[in-house]
């Protein structure tokens, strides 16, 4: 039987734990939602007031050249990109995940347009973000041109899903209610076999799992920062598109800051060269540099260990629930092997809702999605050992003592 002091011993023997300081957490509580959103690097704090005392209250519009606001998209991309395995010049990060998918979409579908015009079909999962699908609802409807969304039940359906009539294969490398990891390589090779190309959001694995693009053969990749990257509430998501492709087509979204000759203020579009057409308008600044504190932590670290202590507390999270919680009708979604699991464990609960409010109430924060599941994250660079058994035995004396029974966890926020 696992006890606290086994837990308290592997933080002791835990190579990343010293990283946990370099965050902002509160005390008293236990924080199981960086899968939506990370916590605060404690340098993100100074480099705020950096930004808006120094370089915009001294530097002013100066700053653009002397603080390097003017490519600090792709800098910061450079950063990110071997999270991704990608390369220099491969990877920007502006804009939201939702247009950044518009446009890796849009630009896919008019490669196939290019190559085979026959191919109208969309597949994606019933269960993707709602983002997701919604942009493809968006993009098929406005370009009239008889797309279609073709959406299946679970993983096993993909194979018969792709035939000919596909255009593009669009997924998320890890689904954000069960945790379920698909195997990047795999697919996409399946996807080209069958003449589809491959879009792929990150954002449930980046920062969380190792992914290598260029071995996995992906065309296009999207994904936020605000998860396991820290990069604060709404920061900027990122664009990566296969060298291969990125010069094919331009993207829809023809700003000036993705034309090849920004100040020339010409009044037609002439795209740049590479990732950086998949940038719009004017970078927001002050937010964006938020982003390179989380970057600049996992600099300290690689994504094998980060893997493997992921692993490490989403095996022992879900024996320590099954073993203390196992009376209370919980249902692990959350796949058990390795392969294909993120980083999140989501169980469901015919009450999940409302437990998971009395769990917020005595300081252990996770969330809640529809239907019925109560979702987990572990951020290996600061969630420990200890926390993980801690919440479990909260969760156990909630559900042993009915706490969630209570008016007051039964009222749904807007935000679950």
């Amino acid at each position: 039987m696992t006890t606290r002091s086994h837990c308290q011993a592997l933080d002791a023997q835990d190579s990343l734990a010293p990283l946990r300081r370099q965050f902002a957490l509160p005390e008293g509580v236990i924080y199981l939602d960086g899968n939506s959103l990370g916590a605060r690097p404690v340098a993100a704090l100074a480099r705020a007031q950096a930004v808006i005392a120094e370089e915009w209250g001294n530097g002013l519009i100066r700053s653009w050249n002397s603080a390097g606001w003017a490519d600090l998209s792709q800098r910061l991309g450079n950063r990110l990109a071997p999270l991704i395995g990608a390369h220099d010049g491969e990877v920007v990060i502006t804009d939201t995940t939702s247009i950044n998918l518009f446009k890796v979409l849009s630009a896919a579908l008019t490669v196939q347009r290019q190559r085979a015009p026959a191919r109208k079909v969309i597949v994606s999962e019933a269960s993707n973000f709602p983002t997701d699908l919604y942009i493809a609802e968006g993009l098929a409807e406005l370009l009239q041109q008889g797309y279609s969304l073709r959406l299946v039940n679970s993983p096993d359906e993909l194979p018969q899903a792709i035939d000919q009539d596909v255009a593009v294969v669009m997924l998320t490398h890890v689904n954000y209610k069960t945790g379920y990891m698909y195997d990047m390589q795999a697919l996409t090779a399946l996807s080209h076999e069958c003449g589809a190309l491959s879009i792929w959001d990150l954002a449930h694995s980046a920062g969380a799992v190792p992914i290598d693009l260029h071995q996995a053969g992906a065309d296009y990749a999207i994904g936020c920062t605000y998860k396991y990257l820290n990069g604060g509430p709404g920061s900027q998501a990122f664009v990566w598109v296969n060298p291969a492709l990125v010069d094919v087509v331009r993207q829809p979204l023809s700003g000036w800051f993705g034309h090849n000759r920004q100040f020339a203020m010409e009044s037609t579009y002439a795209p740049s060269a590479g990732i950086a057409r998949y940038l719009c308008g004017t970078q927001p600044i002050t937010s964006l540099a938020m982003v390179e504190c989380g970057l600049e932590i996992f600099a300290q670290t690689d994504m094998a260990s980060l893997r493997s202590k992921s692993l490490a507390l989403t095996d022992l999270f879900i024996a320590l629930v099954e073993a203390r919680c196992g009376a209370h009708g919980l249902e692990l979604i959350t796949p058990r092997e390795h392969a294909k699991r993120g980083s999140h464990v989501s169980f469901e609960h015919p009450e999940g809702y409302a437990v998971i409010q009395a769990l917020i109430a005595r300081g252990v924060i996770g969330d809640y999605r529809e239907p019925r599941i109560m979702r987990f994250g572990f951020t290996p660079l600061y969630t420990s050992f200890t926390e993980v058994f801690d919440a479990v035995e909260i969760l156990g004396d909630i559900l042993d003592n009915h706490t969630w029974d209570q008016p007051q966890y039964k009222v749904r926020n807007s935000v679950t």
